[in-house]
């Protein structure tokens, strides 16, 4: 007996349309946060070089230099993060309701 679309088992405790929107909402966000992370990573880098340029830097030991751009470096590692989490989630809710979905199945037969 095939289930159609409009079909529910009673003993779901989740809505599946709105499993798949959290996930696509999830891998949205993902998105905004790679995106947010790379406009902040080409300003702070525009933002050091104008100052390197222009003599801001002349006075200041190398160590200072490589830690500040070390700190601006260091930043979009946060989004990566953000980004493979989000991703995950956004995949795992997917995965869960494939493998209730996958048992139920198997417990009919």
């Amino acid at each position: 007996m095939a289930e159609t679309k409009n079909d529910k088992f009673l003993g779901t405790y989740f809505d599946r349309d709105s499993v798949v929107k959290v996930s696509r909402w999830g891998e949205i966000l993902s998105w905004v946060v790679v995106g947010v992370y790379a406009v902040d990573l080409s300003l702070a880098l525009g933002v050091f070089i104008l100052q390197y340029a222009r003599g801001f830097w002349a006075g200041i030991g190398f160590t200072d230099v490589f830690t500040n751009a070390l700190y601006i470096v260091e930043r979009p590692f946060r989004g990566v993060i953000y980004f493979i989490a989000l991703q995950a989630i956004s995949k795992s809710l997917l995965i869960l309701m494939d493998m209730e979905d996958n048992t139920r199945r198997a417990a009919r037969k």
